[in-house]
């Protein structure tokens, strides 16, 4: 198993992956949201433009052509450019039948009227189109009009400087690619950032996660190693009697039960850990769970030289009745482990207003105030303290009362001993 400098430096490397990763997608969605967007909009824009300017040039074609149509009494039709309103930009041509063009009052450019665009309207009906004339950017529509009595010319052509349309199109694309870039970085920056703090339960977890298989790789070395000892000395020995051996057999006994509670709480700790481990609450007595513990620990309790005392009343709850009872068990047998040989262990149970309380008080040595703020950590264990002992017990315990929406504290009491005191809420 990894362990030290090396498991550290795996994990530094697992995240930074992970973080690299998750700030390229956060990148990737946001540059792919704004291309959709950027896209529909410009899409949107162009579409609107060119439908208002061909528009405005279907709208004067027709002026020319209802000039065209009316014939003497109109006046000459006016095809020089337009400025101001939606025809702005705008300048005509007409064209008769033999290809002579209407009269004109401005100099057409080369290239005007379009031919092609003529030829186009008079087998058509109409013609719209884009060109480029003289380095500028135009557009061309062209119609027949309605042949008046006097055959004045039939083909009406508007063309329209496309410019100002382009500009305001580029500078769209501008805003919307440098807008859009700056976004992506700022998405960039953004992801990063809550990437990194996404990632810190999850580096806290990888390290319980190594902390604890290291702890637990450590507590069940010892059982192992007695039990392998103890089996090298019953091969040695297989010819005597088991009379001879029941120290031998005595010692694996003891530590497979050792080793079979220390699983036992792994796997509660790590159903915990997992989310698979789930409370089934219903209303029961606290008072009667308590005895239920404190009677099954009186066989320990009497084995140690100590006598367990309670003190109960009657606290209705709810909550799970098997977890409970662990929680009490496991604040009385750490109690035990603690109490001195003719010494008494009070376990307490009230109710009140604000929830119920159990307490369990020892006559021990009591908690080094160094080691009060870790007795419900993990695997921790007083230097001080009596061996045998997984440094599991109390951590399920918090887990528990944590479950129940309780609280659980520890502290010493005078002259000397411990109390855990647990709290739990009040149940309607």
């Amino acid at each position: 198993m990894t362990s030290g400098p090396t498991a550290h430096a795996s994990d530094a490397r697992l995240l930074r992956r992970v973080r690299w990763r998750l700030v390229a997608w956060s990148g990737g969605l946001t540059l792919a949201i704004l291309l959709v967007l950027g896209s529909l909009v410009y899409v949107v824009v162009s579409n609107s433009l060119e439908s208002s300017n061909v528009d405005a040039l279907r709208q004067r074609a027709d002026d020319l052509a209802a000039q065209v149509k009316g014939g003497p009494g109109q006046g000459q039709p006016s095809l020089g450019p337009r400025f101001g309103g939606g025809q702005n930009g705008t300048f005509g041509f007409i064209v008769g039948p033999s290809g002579r063009q209407g009269p004109q009052d401005f100099d057409a450019p080369a290239g005007l009227p379009d031919s092609g665009s003529i030829d186009a309207a008079r087998a058509n009906g109409a013609d719209l189109r884009t060109a480029t004339v003289a380095n500028v950017p135009v557009r061309i529509f062209s119609e027949r009009a309605p042949a008046p009595a006097r055959g004045l010319p039939t083909i009406v052509q508007v063309v329209q400087d496309r410019t100002a349309e382009l500009n305001a199109l580029q500078l769209l694309a501008l805003v919307l690619v440098v807008g859009g870039l700056a976004a992506v970085l700022l998405s960039l920056a953004a992801g990063a950032l809550y990437a990194g703090r996404a990632l810190v339960p999850i580096r806290e977890s990888l390290g319980r996660q190594r902390e604890f298989a290291a702890n637990a790789s450590h507590e069940l070395r010892t059982p192992l190693a007695i039990v392998r000892t103890s089996l090298e000395y019953l091969r040695r020995h297989r010819d005597e009697p088991v009379s001879a051996v029941g120290e031998a057999l005595d010692d694996i006994e003891t530590e497979v039960g050792r080793l079979t509670g220390l699983v036992d709480d792994l796997l509660v700790v790590a159903r915990a850990d997992s989310g698979a481990l789930e409370l089934a609450p219903e209303p029961l007595d606290l008072a009667d769970v308590a005895a239920e513990a404190a009677g099954a620990a009186n066989v320990l309790a009497t084995r140690a030289g100590a006598k367990i005392l309670l003190d109960l009343r009657p606290a209705a709850t709810v909550g799970d009745p098997a977890r409970l009872r662990q929680l009490a068990t496991i604040l009385i047998d750490n109690a035990v482990r603690h109490a001195p040989a003719g010494s008494t262990i009070t376990v307490s149970v009230g109710a009140s207003v604000a929830g119920t309380t159990l307490a369990v008080e020892d006559e021990g040595p009591g908690i080094r105030p160094e080691d009060l703020p870790h007795v419900f950590e993990r695997f921790w264990q007083a230097s001080d303290g009596p061996a045998g002992g997984s440094g599991l017990g109390l951590s399920i315990a918090a887990w528990i009362v944590q479950g129940h929406g309780g609280t659980i504290a520890a502290e010493n009491r005078q002259p000397h001993g411990a109390i855990f005191t647990v709290r739990l809420p009040a149940h309607g």
